[in-house]
Formats: C-alpha cells, structure tokens, sequence
C-alpha cells in the first residue's frame, strides 16, 4: 500500500498535481510540462495515478521511467467521483479519491510500440472513410446528371476518364475542372490506404509478438494489430484472465444478476464497437469457408458443430471470443499457436 497518492490532471499546457499523504492531501498545484518533469525527476518514487486521455500514455511512461509506480484510471470514473465542478483542481483530487475505491481497475498503458502502430491503424481507418465518402458523392452527384457509374473506386476513376474526354456530354468546362480534382482526390485516398496496408504489414514483421498472432485463425494484418494493441502489454492493468479480455472487448454476452438469479442476455453495444466488428467479421470469413468443406482441426469440428446448432452469426461471435482468448494466452504466456488435427 502506498503512502503517497498523487493525482494529475493532465492538460495540453498545464498539469494540475494533487500529492495525498497521511489521509489528507498536502498540496494541489498547477505545474508546467517542464516543471512536473522536474518533480518526477527530484521526487521519490510514490504512486501517480493519470487520469487517462491523450497524453496520459506518454506521461505514465516518463513517470515510470523515473522510478515511479504508474496508473492510468478511467475518466469515466473519475467523473462519476467528482463531487464538485469540473475545475482541473477538483479534477486532480476525484483523480486520488477514485484510487483509493476498493478492488478499483486501472487501464494498462500503451508502448511506444503500441502508440505506433495504433496510429497507423487510425490514419489506414481515416483514409477509407475518406475513400468510401468521396466514391458514394461522386456516384451521388453524377447520377443527378443522370451519368451512370460503377461504385468500385478503381472502375470509377476509368470511368470519369471517360466522361471527362466526352465533348458530346454537355458538361461545362468548370464542372469538369471540379470533377477532375474530385479524381485526383479519390485516387490519392485509394494509394494512401495501400499504403497504410504496406505499412501495417511491414510493421507487423517487426513485432515478433504481433506477427505470430496471424497464425489464429481468422486473424490477418489489421485484427493482429488490434489483438497486439488491446491485450499485448503485461501491464498493472491488464486483464487477469482471458475471459475478461473477451468482456471487455465485448465478445461474450451481457450479464445481469440479481437476488441469486443469473441472466445472460445478448451481445451488447460497447464503445469499443470497431474492434468487436473487425473480430466478428475475421471470424465470419473463417465459418463461410468451413461450410463447404469438411473439418480439419478440433476447432474447426467444434465450430461446424456450433454453427448446426447456432446459426452462422453466433457461431461467428463464439470464434471471436475464442480467438480474443487465443491471442490472451499468446501474448501473457509467450506461446505459440498451432491447431489440433483431427485424427485421420
């Protein structure tokens, strides 16, 4: 048990420090980023707790670099503490008060390694969004003209070529000037996300822990990432159990209990939503292919037999959850995966 408690508030140009000490709290300062970099340095080691958000990765690595045990908590938490008014003060002291709540659960922290190549993945998402917005309002607009086009984004382009080179087609030249900028546009958003795809790959190659992942099946460069990503840092956060990754990520069904009785109802919306897809929909690629064939391995007899039973989308869901343990038990135990043939 700590002594010391210290909570920061962390903002863009201020920190705001509150040190708790012998059931009460010693002092609540605002520090500059340099200032609080010379207290982790010239202070003893005591447990700072980061509320988390932007920042909070960076600062928690800093801190622990200097000796110190750090934590990151939930905001939300923090907020639902928070007696008073939002003020970077208050915030600082529910920081400290929220730690101290019995059987409380810090979030694990990133890895420079991590940050990486969750940025990757978030430009690679960005790009597409923009692809696919662009493509649907070109489609959208030409349409209007009554100029019909194919939505892939490749034909697409070939395609405006095409209507650009058509002096029969009545476009004006300023509608065509707009149009061709509207091209040039879409194809640098498609060579962006190949891009991104090459750099996901490549940096998937540089992580031994990351690339073995690929093997699970189901598993391919951008749920590797994710998986690498959410559950690969042996940290004070991290999950006990793999059971609880799969909550978490929201895999398993929700579970209600009251008076002794338990009621497992359905799959839940969750906040992490784009992971728990990208999961489902890497699982689903592996049941359409199991359906046409016989089973190979105990995985697969299990998820044939699932599927007879469930139906293609649970079945689907029971592998996410399976392949969330997987990569758990991959990742905190250092082994490899291989799946289990069936006997001939």
């Amino acid at each position: 048990m700590h002594k010391t408690i210290v909570g920061v508030d962390l903002a863009k140009n201020v920190i705001q420090v509150c040190i708790y000490r012998n059931k009460k709290v010693q002092s609540n300062t605002e520090m500059t980023p340099d200032e609080f970099l010379s207290w982790l340095v010239t202070s003893k080691a005591v447990l700072i707790v980061f509320e988390a958000c932007g920042m909070s990765n960076y600062w928690k690595q800093r801190a622990t670099d200097k000796g110190h045990d750090a934590r990151l908590i939930s905001a939300k938490l923090v907020s639902a503490v928070r007696q008073n008014q939002k003020t970077d003060k208050n915030d600082a002291l529910a920081i400290v008060q929220a730690s101290l709540l019995p059987e409380v659960r810090f979030i694990f922290g990133k890895s420079v390694k991590q940050q990486q190549l969750q940025s990757i993945k978030r430009l690679r998402e960005l790009a597409i969004k923009h692809r696919d917005a662009l493509k649907k309002q070109i489609v959208a607009l030409l349409l209007e003209l009554n100029i019909r086009v194919p939505n892939g984004s490749a034909r697409l382009i070939n395609k405006i070529d095409y209507i650009l080179e058509d002096a029969e087609n009545e476009l004006s030249i300023e509608f065509r000037k707009a149009l061709h900028v509207a091209q040039q546009q879409l194809n640098a958003a498609m060579k962006s996300v190949l891009i991104y795809d090459d750099c996901s790959e490549k940096s998937i190659q540089a992580h031994p822990e990351c690339k073995k992942l690929l093997k699970i099946e189901g598993v391919g460069p951008i749920n590797a990432i994710n998986l690498y990503i959410a559950l690969g840092c042996a940290d004070l956060g991290t999950f006990n159990k793999g059971k609880d990754a799969s909550a978490c990520i929201g895999v398993t069904p929700a579970q209600h209990s009251s008076g002794g009785k338990v009621k497992i109802g359905t799959i839940g919306k969750i906040k992490n939503s784009t992971l728990r897809s990208q999961l489902i929909s890497g699982a689903m690629s592996v049941v359409k292919q199991v359906v046409k064939r016989e089973a190979r391995t105990k995985k697969e007899a299990w998820l044939k037999s699932l599927i007879e039973r469930r139906g293609n989308k649970c079945a689907a869901v029971a592998l996410a959850n399976k392949t969330v343990r997987t990569a758990f038990a991959m990742l905190t135990q250092g082994t490899e995966y291989k799946a289990e043939l069936l006997a001939a």
